[in-house]
């Protein structure tokens, strides 16, 4: 088992899904991630050097993952919603923010389009 930010993963994992897992690494960061540091895309957890994990926590520890970013984009809905702007009403009423068609998508039209929900 090894440990990267406190996480315990399995030594069969490839490193690259094992950094998927964390909230806000994708699979272009994490790609960066391992040509940064010279990681074959199909290494697994179990075959990363001492150095490789250590190098990987502290480029993690200095990125914004996890609950920071989870706090930073419900700070940036209350933004919304407070300033009253189009975007953030839709997200007070849970309809689609990005212009997603509702008319014609009867079942969740009706669902989202209530009485009790409109301003």
């Amino acid at each position: 088992m090894v440990f990267i930010l406190g996480v315990n993963f399995p030594e069969r994992n490839l490193v690259k899904k094992s950094l998927q897992s964390f909230f806000g690494i994708g699979n272009n960061a994490s790609s960066r991630l391992l040509a940064r540091f010279h990681i074959h895309p199909t290494c697994k957890v179990g075959e990363l050097a001492n150095k490789q994990v250590l190098d990987i926590t502290a480029a993690l520890s200095e990125m914004k993952i996890e609950n920071d970013l989870r706090r930073q984009y419900l700070d940036d809905i209350k933004r919304l919603k407070e300033t009253g702007t189009y975007r953030g009403r839709r997200h007070a009423l849970g309809l689609p923010v990005r212009g997603q068609r509702t008319r014609t998508q009867i079942k969740t039209a009706v669902k989202l389009n209530r009485m009790e929900r409109r301003l």
